[in-house]
């Protein structure tokens, strides 16, 4: 079984900044993609950002310039930089990955979502 167990939200004002961390624990032989989403009241989780195992990265065009994603692959960690927030980034944000649970068979896991909440 994998874990992966999100740090870091919190309440802050608009152009603030905050740092979301994530990582994963288990039986890990590796992790491919990892990710971030968010998911606002009443809104559809959506995708804020992913990160290939190779450091490819991929953005929502509305965080693009503000938010940068990275990953400690010997700590099994992504992280989530936050930049420049603004009361629209107001959602509880979760991270997944990809992970290869043995040599033949990949399986996408979730944490349990950490909120986030920026005031005008």
């Amino acid at each position: 079984q994998v874990q992966l167990v999100e740090s870091g939200g919190g309440l802050v004002q608009a152009g603030g900044s905050l740092r979301l961390s994530c990582a994963a624990s288990g039986i890990i032989f590796s992790i491919n993609a990892m990710g971030w989403y968010r998911q606002a009241p009443g809104k559809q989780r959506e995708l804020v950002a992913t990160i290939t195992g190779g450091g490819r990265t991929n953005y929502a065009d509305s965080v693009k310039g503000r938010f940068a994603i990275s990953r400690d692959n010997a700590k099994n960690t992504v992280y989530l930089q936050m930049n420049s927030l603004k009361p629209e980034d107001t959602a509880v944000y979760y991270c997944n990955a990809e992970v290869q649970v043995s040599l033949t068979r990949t399986q996408v896991y979730w944490g349990q979502g950490t909120q986030v909440t920026v005031s005008s």
